[in-house]
C-alpha cells in the first residue's frame, strides 16, 4: 500500500481531498468516449498525467466517434503522456455515447476500469480516489456522485438541466429501486468498475446513460461513491438535445421490460392503452348502421395498428433488426386478427347468451384473449435469431481500431 498527498483540487476551486489510498497492483484502463471534442483533449491528457500517481499503472483508451480531427489530437497529444494512450475510432457509432463506452469495455483487460467524459466537467483528479475506494471498501462500482456531501452539480448550465437532471435521478431510483441501492447519483457519467463485473455481451445501451446500464444488466455487488464537483465545460458544446432526452426515456422502458413478466405487463398496457381507438372505431361504425360484427372487424384494425406502432417504439425496439419491417407487420396483423377467431365467438356468447352489452363483452373478450397475444407476439415476430449473429459487428479486438493511423502509444510508464 502507498499513501498518496492531496492532489491539490482545492486550487483548483474543488473540495480538498484526503490523502488517497491506492493498492496494488490496481492497472487502471480509463476509457474516454469522444464526439468532437479536439479542443478538450490536449488539457485532459494534461491533466490526466498529473493526477495518476507513477505506482498505478494505466492506460488510457478513447473510443471516438468523431467527425472532426478529434483522432489526430488525441495522436499528436499522446507523445507528451507517460503512459500508453490508445483510439479506437468507430465509423459507425451504434448505441451512441454508451455503445462507444461498451467498445471500450470490450477491449480493456485491466483490473479496474474508470469512464469518463473527455469535456472535463468530470475532474481527472478523482481516478485515483475511485480506484482507491473500490480497493479499500471491496466494491465492485465506484460512483462519483454529485448528490452526497462535498459533491455538486455547479457545472450544469441553468436551472432547467438542474431540473432535468434532478427529475431524471429520481425517476430512474424510483424504476429500479433495488438494483439503484447505494447509488446517489445514477446518472452520473464518471464510475469505476472492475473488469471482472463487466459482462460486454449482456449490454444494450441506448444513448449516454451507461451507468445506469451497468448497473442494471450488470448488477456490481457493494457499491461504494466518492463525491465531486461537476465542473464548467473546458471546450465546446454539450451534447445534450432533446433528443437523447427521448433515447433515455426508450431506454429506461427496455430496461424495465428486459424480465419476461415486466414485458408482459408492458403488452398488456399498451393493449390497454389500445382499447381506446379501437372501442371508438366501433362506436361511430355502430352509429353509422354497421352491424356490430363486422364493426368488431373493422374497429379492430385501428387497434392493430396502434398497437403494432407503441409496440415497436417502447417495448421491442431492441428485437427489430431479426425481421424485416414488412415481415414484423405482416405477422402481427396476422396473430391480431387471427386473434377475432377466439373473441367474435366470445363476443357473440357474452352478447347474446348473457345480454352483455356489446362495447363491454368486446373489452372482456380482449382481456381472456390477452396472454395468447402476447406469447404468439414474443415468439412468432420478435423471437430473437441467435444463430444469425455475425462476429464481426463485435468490437475490434484491443484497441486495434478501424483506423490503424489513429491508435497511437505514448512513452512507458513512469
Amino acid at each position: 500500500m502507498s499513501i498518496l498527498p492531496p492532489i491539490g483540487a482545492g486550487e483548483r476551486g474543488e473540495p480538498e481531498l484526503e490523502a488517497t489510498v491506492v493498492a496494488e497492483p490496481g492497472a487502471v484502463t480509463v476509457i474516454i468516449p469522444t464526439f468532437n471534442e479536439s479542443g478538450n483533449i490536449r488539457e485532459l491528457l494534461r491533466q490526466l498525467t498529473d493526477a495518476v500517481p507513477a505506482r498505478l499503472p494505466c492506460e488510457v483508451l478513447f473510443v471516438d466517434d468523431s467527425t472532426d480531427d478529434t483522432p489526430e489530437v488525441i495522436v499528436s497529444a499522446a507523445q507528451d503522456c507517460p503512459f500508453p494512450v490508445n483510439v479506437i475510432h468507430r465509423e459507425a457509432p451504434e448505441g451512441g455515447l454508451g455503445g462507444a463506452v461498451v467498445e471500450g469495455l470490450r477491449a480493456a483487460g485491466s483490473d479496474w476500469i474508470v469512464v469518463m467524459d473527455a469535456d472535463l466537467q468530470h475532474p481527472p483528479a478523482l481516478v485515483p480516489d475511485l480506484v482507491a475506494a473500490g480497493e479499500r471498501t471491496c466494491a465492485d462500482l465506484v460512483v462519483a456522485s454529485r448528490y452526497i456531501d462535498g459533491g455538486s452539480r455547479a457545472g450544469l448550465a441553468g436551472g432547467y438541466r438542474v431540473a432535468v437532471s434532478r427529475a431524471a435521478t429520481w425517476l430512474t431510483k424510483g424504476i429500479f429501486p433495488a438494483r439503484l441501492r447505494g447509488i446517489s447519483d445514477p446518472m452520473s457519467g464518471f464510475f469505476a468498475i472492475r473488469r471482472s463485473a463487466v459482462t460486454p455481451e449482456a449490454l444494450r445501451p441506448l444513448g449516454y446513460k451507461i451507468l445506469l446500464e451497468l448497473a442494471v444488466r450488470c448488477r456490481p455487488e457493494q457499491p461504494a461513491e466518492v463525491p465531486f464537483v461537476f465542473r464548467d465545460r473546458f471546450a465546446g458544446e454539450s451534447k445534450s438535445t432533446a433528443k437523447e432526452g427521448m433515447r433515455f426515456l426508450r431506454h429506461l422502458v427496455e430496461l424495465r421490460t428486459a424480465a419476461p413478466l415486466a414485458r408482459m405487463i408492458a403488452f398488456g398496457l399498451i393493449g390497454l392503452s389500445g382499447f381506446v381507438p379501437n372501442l371508438l372505431a366501433l362506436h361511430g361504425l355502430m352509429a353509422a348502421g354497421v352491424h356490430y360484427l363486422p364493426a368488431e372487424v373493422l374497429a379492430n384494425q385501428l387497434g392493430v395498428v396502434w398497437n403494432f406502432l407503441l409496440i415497436e417504439t417502447l417495448l421491442f425496439r431492441d428485437r427489430r433488426a431479426h425481421r424485416h419491417w414488412a415481415d414484423r407487420v405482416g405477422r402481427f396483423a396476422l396473430l391480431a386478427n387471427a386473434d377475432l377467431l377466439l373473441r367474435i365467438p366470445l363476443i357473440a356468447l357474452l352478447v347474446g347468451q348473457l345480454g352483455m352489452g356489446v362495447l363491454t363483452a368486446t373489452a372482456c373478450a380482449l382481456l381472456a384473449t390477452f396472454v395468447l397475444r402476447f406469447v404468439g407476439t414474443e415468439a412468432l415476430v420478435y423471437l430473437p435469431r441467435r444463430k444469425r449473429q455475425r462476429p464481426g459487428r463485435r468490437a475490434q479486438a484491443p484497441v486495434t481500431s478501424e483506423a490503424p493511423a489513429a491508435r497511437t502509444e505514448g512513452s512507458a510508464r513512469r
